[in-house]
């Protein structure tokens, strides 16, 4: 047995049956079962998982009946024909000495279809579609879907299931007041609520058995009013144990919830005390979730008895080794997740099939690999962000010889601004990561190295890689000189101080990090519970639902955010995490104004017009973010000269900050040469 990591490595017994180690990779939405040909694709994704050494997998949300997909056309088992594209996933999995579990989810009101159903015909927030109230018939029908959904997944290998009774889905509805204004036996006392879960647990340890393995995912807070007390909590955990569970899953936040509880700006760890608060009340084994991203600290969470097991989504798909190279003592080679949702969430949500910005292959792994070069090439790499470090560390892994050519004297790129931004420090993790692959794969760094065509041509690479990224946009503005002026790098690089009072010209995705650095009012030697505060989570858990509104603090400086165009500002942020930002700003009192004519800068300040009004913005300072320009002073000149060249990331396109793309165009080109 290892010793770097002895708590989260140790082998969990489960009565009757042993788990190889204490990390369950957490259900996610990928779109691999709902493509044609996905479930091969799901095997293979699955597959690398539990190679990498994964304790035990559970698979994304399956719906039990066609009521329950999440949108028309996705997941449900209900016939005994799927359970040979199923069987693809399970075969896998054991074929690598893997466990796995299919997660069972019905969305109830969450449902993105007209053939909604709920507890009570109450609309969601968050959906246009209103529910249709199930009728007593309709839950009998419905529980024994669950129980058949079980078997069909039983009989297609699955070690167990995974009933998902959080985040605001179908069985959480049942449970509290706020979705569930029934009057029969369904709805009223708690007693009564809670029954739908319980007669859905026992009716599958009932039909399959007690080698079955039942893990219930239980929501702990709710984080909306009108949701569950935590002695309701207790009680349900309690009830569920009874019933025949073997584990019981943290549930943070209702999807509804207006608590961020999975973005980058939640703390690392930062709901492991809700778990804790849990531990003792039931004697199976508890999981809690939610930015767990790296051993060190899933191995401190249970150290300090905070749970029994952890769960990581995100970082499975960051890297399918995750636990392997925690086994071996790799832990600085982990792909880390950054908690980004750019390439997960934002895709799944938008009907697209899950990858991952760190991590291209994910969910891709039928089609993007890093095979041995079939002939070894002499390839120079210009530009250290993530493009360039993507790519000369994956052509260098496949055997050709790279050379990395960096300006600046670190490694990092843009990702060395963006990790001064709070909420994203963990894009930190990144550089680190492509630090220890390009050293692990021999790639020969020049920092400080401003290579000259005429150099490159001397050297007679086969091909050349254009990484050079991005420089900030300047302004053809009067007064754009002026000492108040700044641009973000100079900010976010450390190299300038902004005064109390600050206009940010551009509310784009960088606008708003500059907005959210210039207001940060998170205390870090407090983090976790300077955060729940902020938000509104009550660590008391004296308040039903336990939220009870933001209460961010006063930051200390006053920020205007300006843009030229119409609408809402920060509507091309992320489908998923876009707002967060708009609400963190809004409730620190950003001064956001749109439709902007700017006219000058002068020693009173920013100058602009916004319908027939000329205004003067009294302030220190005046950050430009108004987008950037490409830095690519080689490929016209290689080409000329005969040079193969290829163009990646924010030097082929400076429309918009995107390492997402940068690093995709990196691993393809990288796969390809």
């Amino acid at each position: 047995m290892s010793s770097h990591f002895p708590n989260l490595l140790k082998p969990l017994d489960l009565g009757f049956t042993q788990l190889k180690n204490r990390v369950l990779m957490g259900s996610m939405h990928t779109m691999l079962e709902e493509i044609p040909g996905g479930h091969k694709m799901a095997a293979k994704f699955y597959a690398e998982r539990a190679k990498g050494q994964v304790g035990l997998i559970v698979t994304g949300g399956i719906s039990p009946n066609e009521e329950g997909v999440v949108f028309t056309g996705s997941a449900v088992f209900n016939s005994e024909e799927q359970i040979v594209a199923h069987q693809l996933i399970t075969d896998a999995v054991h074929n690598e000495g893997g466990k796995i579990c299919m997660q069972i989810l019905h969305t109830g009101r969450y449902a993105y279809h007209k053939e909604c159903v709920a507890p009570s015909a109450i609309q969601a927030p968050i959906n246009i579609n209103k529910p249709k109230e199930l009728t007593d018939d309709d839950i009998e029908r419905t529980i024994s879907d669950f129980v058949r959904c079980a078997k069909f997944a039983q009989m297609a290998g699955y070690d167990g299931v995974e009933v998902m009774g959080s985040e605001g889905y179908l069985i959480n509805q049942f449970l509290v007041c706020r979705t569930n204004k029934r009057t029969d036996k369904w709805g009223g006392a708690y007693s009564n609520r809670m029954q739908f879960p319980l007669r859905i647990v026992e009716g599958i340890r009932k039909e399959l058995g007690d080698a079955f393995i039942i893990i219930y995912r239980l929501s702990m807070l709710d984080l909306v009013e009108e949701g569950s007390s935590w002695e309701e909590v207790v009680q349900l955990a309690k009830a569920i144990e009874s019933a025949g569970a073997n584990i019981i899953n943290t549930g943070i936040g209702w999807h509804e919830s207006r608590v961020p509880t999975i973005a980058s700006n939640v703390p690392r760890g930062g709901f492991s005390w809700v778990t804790k608060k849990m531990m003792g009340e039931v004697s199976i084994p508890l999981v809690t979730t939610n930015r767990i991203n790296t051993p060190e600290l899933g191995d401190e969470i249970i150290a300090q008895g905070n749970a029994d097991m952890v769960s990581m989504a995100r970082p499975f798909l960051a890297d399918p080794e995750f636990v392997l190279k925690a086994i071996e003592g790799r832990s600085e080679e982990i792909n880390t997740c950054i908690a980004c949702n750019q390439a997960c969430l934002d895709h799944t949500f938008t009907l697209k099939r899950c990858s991952c910005l760190v991590n291209p292959r994910a969910c891709h792994e039928t089609e993007l690999n890093y095979n041995p070069a079939k002939s070894i090439k002499k390839i120079a790499v210009i530009g250290a962000g993530p493009a360039g470090l993507a790519a000369s560390s994956i052509a260098a892994e496949r055997g050709h010889i790279v050379d990395l050519y960096e300006r600046k004297e670190e490694l990092g790129g843009q990702f060395n601004l963006a990790k001064k931004v709070p909420g994203k420090e963990d894009y930190s993790e990144t550089v680190r990561y492509f630090e220890a692959m390009v050293k692990k794969f021999k790639v020969n760094v020049f920092l400080s190295t401003e290579i000259s065509v005429d150099e490159l041509l001397a050297m007679q690479y086969d091909e050349v890689i254009i990484a050079t990224g991005v420089e900030p946009r300047k302004l053809k503005l009067e007064g754009i000189e002026h000492s108040k002026v700044m641009d973000y790098s100079e900010l976010l690089s450390g190299k300038r101080n902004a005064g109390l009072r600050v206009a940010i010209i551009g509310a784009g995705g960088i606008g708003f990090d500059v907005a959210g650095y210039l207001t940060d009012t998170i205390n870090k030697d407090n983090e976790t519970e300077s955060y729940m505060k902020e938000w509104g989570v009550d660590m008391t858990m004296k308040t039903r639902g336990f939220y009870i509104g933001p209460d961010p603090g006063k930051p200390k400086r006053t920020v205007h955010l300006l843009k030229r165009s119409s609408g809402k500002h920060g509507k091309a942020l992320g489908k998923t995490t876009g707002w967060i930002h708009r609400s963190s700003l809004a409730n620190k009192n950003v001064n956001m104004l749109s439709k902007v004519e700017y006219l000058k800068v002068d020693d009173k300040g920013l100058h602009f017009k916004q319908g027939e009004n000329i205004q003067v913005l009294d302030v220190d300072n005046i950050i430009i973010c108004a987008g950037q320009e490409m830095l690519d002073n080689y490929s016209v000149k290689l080409i000329e000269n005969g040079v193969k060249v290829h163009v990646i990331g924010g030097a082929k396109d400076a429309s918009e900050l995107d390492a997402k793309r940068a690093i995709n165009e990196a691993a393809y080109l990288a796969a390809a040469l």
